[in-house]
């Protein structure tokens, strides 16, 4: 039998539902209202570029306009409703989710140790129980405060003097947490002093933790394949992924269906029986710029697939060997990307400035889209401390593969 259709723009506007891309720009970003984006979300990702905001800001204000970056730290550092640690890279999640994390710790302490004995320099493993006392009777430390008279790296990113190492092998599996930020310096403490203890005591069993991973993925996504459900969370193998969506349909609780992609194509996913009968309603016209570490953008080949977006195209002329650069953010404008923008804040100035803009195929410079271009550019520069946006002559292009 044919599998049942969902057609493409439903599709986009289901996902961009979920992701809360389809809401109204203008509800609260603060307090309990931000920690519930997050929820919603499921995880926001960590990173230290700052073009124009460092990542986890982005994702929140291309969802919510009135929100400020100073409003997540009391989340993560004083309510304690927030908590930093891996999912398929650093991110900030709800720590209701906490326990299932446990798992995670067990499973990194053997996938890690071969590794990480080949990646970093020896003597990180005999400073565990000296920086766990230390931090147990002197408070927390960053890596600067550990590993006095150490040698220091200087062969890259990763080359890491030994106690550092230490500091992250205990924060990745457990034994410590990250209590703030200082800048965008970790600084670790115990872990019973960071997580609220209801969330430390409870352990799910493996059964229970891959039902919460796989349901709550598919509550994320709306319709996913195995392999898409696993990595969501990186929290469970794939053939357990496999095996719950084989239990799930025997109970008729999931159904298989055929997701229309972009291109007419179709692609086969699992999903809730309701999932056909459901009507999304469609996005706001306004545009919005996402960060490249979007949730809603992680899994760059569903992008593709659904919106027909290909982040990673690199165009190579002879002057330029990469016309879409690797921090260029994509451009939303209601249920379409409809292309990426090339943008910088230049703080000490106050001026936001856009080098260039890129229309996807079959787009055009219309005076309407050029308005709302510029009415997210100037919320933007305000998020991001700039006064003024100025553009580089040349600034509007078409996509080069016209």
């Amino acid at each position: 039998m044919a599998l049942p259709v969902l057609p493409n723009p439903t599709a986009r506007r289901i996902f961009l539902a979920r992701h809360a891309l389809a809401d109204a720009a203008a509800l609260p970003a603060k307090g309990a209202a931000l920690a519930a984006l997050i929820d919603r979300i499921g995880f926001v990702q960590v990173d230290s570029i700052t073009t124009v905001e460092r990542a986890h800001h982005m994702i929140l204000f291309a969802r919510r306009q009135s929100y400020k970056p100073e409003y997540l730290k009391p989340l993560l550092e004083t309510n304690r409703a927030l908590f930093e640690h891996w999912t398929h890279d650093a991110s900030i999640l709800p720590v209701a989710l906490f326990p299932h994390w446990q798992h995670r710790f067990a499973r990194d302490g053997h996938r890690l140790a071969d590794n990480w004995r080949s990646w970093f320099r020896d003597g990180y493993e005999a400073k565990f129980d000296e920086i766990l006392r230390r931090i147990s009777d002197e408070g927390p430390v960053t890596s600067t405060d550990v590993g006095v008279g150490e040698a220091r790296g200087k062969g890259g990113w990763w080359d890491w003097h030994p106690s550092k190492t230490a500091l992250e092998w205990l924060w990745r599996t457990g034994a410590l947490s990250i209590t703030r930020r200082d800048g965008f310096q970790k600084v670790y403490d115990l872990t019973e002093r960071v997580i609220p203890e209801c969330h430390r005591t409870a352990t799910p069993s493996l059964d229970e933790t891959t039902n919460w991973a796989c349901t709550s993925a598919l509550n994320h996504l709306g319709f996913a394949s195995p392999t898409e459900l696993a990595a969501y969370w990186n929290a469970v193998p794939i053939a357990d992924a496999r095996a719950w969506c084989r239990t799930e349909l025997a109970r008729q609780t999931l159904i298989e269906i055929a997701v229309q992609n972009a291109d007419g194509t179709s692609r086969a996913a699992y999903t809730r029986p309701d999932i056909l009968t459901e009507t999304p309603s469609n996005p706001p016209t306004r545009l919005r710029i996402l960060s490249p570490f979007d949730p809603a953008l992680r899994d760059r080949n569903r992008a593709e697939r659904l919106f027909g977006f290909k982040y990673r195209i690199e165009v190579f002329v002879p002057e330029a060997k990469r016309i879409y650069g690797y921090y260029v953010f994509p451009v939303l404008e209601a249920a379409h990307l409809i292309g990426r923008i090339d943008v910088k804040a230049f703080r000490d100035r106050r001026v936001l400035r856009v080098r260039a803009f890129w229309l996807e195929t079959g787009m055009q410079f219309t005076l309407g889209r050029l308005a709302r271009l510029e009415a997210e550019l100037n919320r933007m520069a305000r998020f991001s401390g700039c006064t003024s946006v100025e553009f580089d002559e040349g600034w509007q292009r078409t996509d080069l593969r016209q």
